[in-house]
């Protein structure tokens, strides 16, 4: 499977653009265990315009870990096409263009979900970035604002005719934000379209390996994109890639394998925001990592509020030597 010229594989597994979390420290641990594409944390073109220092920080791509996509937002249709010069610049593999997030302050001024009110204006917009640049255009998106207005299809075909190379469906309305089930039928109707000639990707809801298995077969998209699942689960890419292929599943990671994980992740989040910014950034992964652990509280509560990395490794060092003493829960 490919977008343009890019080589994915049979059935790519995709980790989803997430703000705060999709940063190169965390896309690292992912493409470690299995992860095909990433895509940076969305990106705002206003701030990218501005050279904001948040935006364009979030710019930074590594060799390892192509390929990848950089994502941007935004209402305005001349500001995403200069975010889109200035990305494409960054020399990532691809372009996407973020239509689907749910937040009030993003779409209720008219970017991210908000651009499904006005689906001409996502046309045209995604018409003029395609134009603007020679990489790949992707599209992430929503069913629709809500219940009632729910033309994904017409979408879908719409964005594929001014030249998008692939588009992800997350499985529900902006309202529902992220409760209730994801409903892949209508990620299936896109993708049976007989009009619709470029890959289709599911988003939503995937959460175990027989999910993503299942929802292969019975809606026949191309790949699936992970998101929530992969906090604290990076190992989720292999799992799910094993279970398809062979029906079986791979040994879960054990106390040590998320400790050496923690440890590498920790590294490259230092590495690349310095020692302070480096340790509040992992402070939202810890809970994760850990899930699962009996009496863990007091330790989670000394990693997160570490001011060394010394003190954080050895509080890792701690936990490793207390849990390991009992073998079911070291092998978490």
């Amino acid at each position: 499977m490919k977008i343009g010229n890019i080589e994915l594989g049979d059935f790519p597994l995709l980790l989803a653009p997430m703000e705060d979390v999709s940063d190169p420290p965390f896309r690292s641990v992912c493409k470690e265990n299995g992860a095909d594409l990433m895509f940076t944390e969305f990106i705002s073109s206003e701030g990218l315009i501005r050279n904001a220092e948040k935006s364009t920080q979030k710019l930074d791509i590594y060799d390892s870990e192509r390929p990848i996509g950089i994502q941007i937002f935004g209402d305005k249709i001349e500001s995403m096409k200069k975010a889109a010069s200035i990305s494409e610049a960054a020399n990532p593999e691809i372009i996407d263009i973020n239509y689907g997030c749910p937040v009030k302050k993003v779409a209720c001024k008219g970017a991210g979900a908000g651009i499904l009110l006005d689906i001409n204006k996502m046309q045209k917009m995604t018409s003029e970035i395609v134009k603007q640049v020679k990489k790949p255009v992707t599209v992430k998106t929503r069913l629709g604002w809500d219940d009632n207005s729910i033309k994904i299809v017409e979408v879908a075909e719409r964005l594929q005719d001014v030249g998008i190379q692939a588009l992800t469906i997350h499985g529900r309305t902006r309202k529902q934000m992220y409760k209730g089930e994801a409903n892949w039928e209508y990620i299936a109707e896109v993708k049976n379209n007989p009009r619709i000639n470029i890959p289709i990707f599911g988003n939503g809801d995937i959460n175990s390996p027989e999910k993503a298995k299942k929802y292969k077969n019975k809606y026949g998209v191309d790949g699936i994109m992970i998101g929530r699942s992969a906090i604290g689960n990076p190992w989720i890419f292999n799992e799910i890639k094993t279970y398809i292929k062979e029906n079986k599943h791979i040994k879960k990671p054990s106390l040590n394998d998320r400790i050496e994980t923690v440890k590498k992740h920790l590294d490259f989040s230092i590495q690349w925001k310095g020692e302070k910014l480096g340790l509040i950034e992992m402070r939202r992964h810890y809970t994760n990592y850990f899930r699962g652990m009996d009496n863990f509280k007091k330790h989670r509560m000394k990693l997160i509020l570490s001011e060394s990395k010394n003190f954080t490794l050895e509080t890792l060092n701690e936990i490793s030597n207390i849990y390991s003493k009992n073998k079911e829960l070291a092998e978490l």
